[in-house]
């Protein structure tokens, strides 16, 4: 006789009652041998295609990478899909040319969906130049690119997945050196760094450039992203405290690994993510004694571009000091008299 699952969650062959779903155990077992063998793959790079410039003019690109040719002369690009949760996720991964191995970055893009997705030549001016400073760089699109893509991105549900299976997808690189990863987000990106650092302790440095740090500010400031999170976020519209809240790195301290150093830039005049937030979560690390250095651009918009040079003459410093060379990281008590 089948065993049932009924409403009342009780497994029984004996008792007649109308079930909610009817499976037998073989069914069950082979329900979480599929899950089993789903998670086994996350990480899996599934697909990898090199690609080269082209589309805009060689010059526009190189206006605001200088750089440009030693980048294109030092970097191989490509075009992956990787497996996380069971979904193929597209991405992005950047290889030094020279034989070796190297210390890696994980980007997490902002954006969502398709709105601010990563292309060519946006993985090339900007990811590019970090590569080309000596590391593997990995970027993922999150699930739910598009209609057609795997899964559904829910703005920091179970696309964290995504990033976090960015790990081990570097392992299976041989250029990568594992032992040596760094994390850098952007807008919502920075939100995805945040959440990664409450759930593993492998960073061993992170970069957050104008990220979100607490949902529920930001849905007041920008009514928009109110109606975009009730999209987006399962359970926000029910339970918008607590889901918001869980997304929120100003409730998160506690939980963030303090063994990665935070490096976080904000623009005084960034309209997209409030200066008045990052500030009070940059408060809160402090107090919790989490190695953090803010730098608070005056005038400076969402992308940061009145400083660009200066901006990432500063996040290859954080990278080199703490993922290259793993210094040992700085004494957060104060000294006595």
């Amino acid at each position: 006789m089948n065993d049932e699952i009924y409403s009342t969650g009780v497994f029984t062959g004996s008792i007649v009652m109308t079930p909610l779903f009817r499976f037998s155990l073989f069914q069950i077992a082979l329900l979480f041998f599929v899950i089993a063998v789903a998670h086994a793959q996350d990480g899996k790079i599934i697909e990898q295609t090199q690609y080269k410039h082209s589309g805009n003019p060689y010059a526009a690109l190189e206006k605001n990478l200088p750089d440009l040719k030693p980048v294109l002369d030092s970097v191989n690009f490509y075009k992956i899909k990787y497996m996380s949760d069971g979904l193929k996720v597209n991405g992005y991964l950047l290889i030094p040319k020279k034989p070796g191995k190297y210390p890696c970055v994980i980007y997490n893009r902002g954006g969502n969906r398709d709105f601010g997705a990563l292309d060519d030549d946006y993985v090339i001016e900007r990811l590019g130049r970090i590569a080309n400073w000596g590391y593997v760089v990995i970027a993922s699109q999150y699930r739910g690119l598009t209609p057609q893509d795997d899964g559904k991105d829910e703005f920091g549900g179970a696309d964290l997945n995504d990033v976090l299976n960015c790990i081990p997808a570097l392992a299976s690189v041989p250029q990568a050196d594992t032992s040596r990863i760094g994390l850098y987000g952007r807008s919502r990106g920075g939100m995805m760094t945040y959440l990664t650092l409450t759930r593993t302790s492998r960073i061993k440095a992170a970069v957050v450039v104008a990220g979100m740090a607490d949902v529920e500010s930001s849905a007041k400031e920008r009514p928009r992203m109110d109606s975009l999170f009730m999209e987006m976020m399962p359970g926000y519209t029910t339970n918008r405290a607590e889901v918001a809240r869980s997304r929120s790195a100003v409730h998160l301290v506690e939980k963030m690994n303090k063994t990665t150093p935070l490096l976080i830039i904000q623009g005084s005049s960034d309209w997209r993510v409030g200066s008045g937030s990052v500030i009070g979560l940059v408060d809160k690390l402090h107090a919790a004694k989490h190695p953090v250095r803010f730098i608070l651009y005056e005038g400076a918009d969402h992308h940061i571009t009145e400083y660009q040079p200066e901006m990432y003459a500063q996040i290859k410093r954080w990278l080199d000091m703490y993922v290259r060379d793993k210094a040992p990281l700085p004494v957060m008590e104060p000294p006595g008299e």
